[in-house]
């Protein structure tokens, strides 16, 4: 989560927006930022993730942990939607409402919440999307 979150973030402020990407946690522990690319220039940010998803699950032997990022509308409004899943741990989802400030002026965040997820890179043979 500290590794993902404050990419969007700076995106945010930077640009207003961001495509999906993701973080690898790899089993030796060092930590990489996973872009998708879909051959598109403007692709869905729904075809990115899942790009991202199809090269976690081929790379998720060697991976401890992933983090899925994407700005969605969730409860009304704009948020960072982070989808972290563990190899051996939980698997949650986690929102960080946002709104841009009046005249362009930042970003302002709000509460954060978190709730359980599905696996979908370590999920059991025939579950997860």
């Amino acid at each position: 989560m500290n590794a993902a979150l404050p990419f969007a973030q700076q995106q945010l402020a930077k640009n207003g927006e961001f495509y999906p990407y993701g973080v690898l946690l790899t089993s030796d522990g060092d930590g990489e930022r996973l872009g998708g690319w879909t051959g598109d220039e403007h692709p869905l940010s729904d075809e990115v993730l899942l790009v991202l998803l199809d090269e976690a699950r081929l790379r998720s032997t060697t991976l401890r942990a992933v983090a899925l990022v994407a700005d969605v509308r969730a409860k009304g409004g704009d948020a960072i939607r982070v989808e972290l899943e563990h190899r051996e741990g939980p698997v949650m989802t986690i929102l960080l409402g946002y709104s841009r400030r009046r005249f362009g002026r930042g970003i302002e965040y709000g509460a954060m919440t978190a709730g359980a997820a599905e696996r979908r890179i370590w999920a059991p043979s025939g579950e997860g999307s």
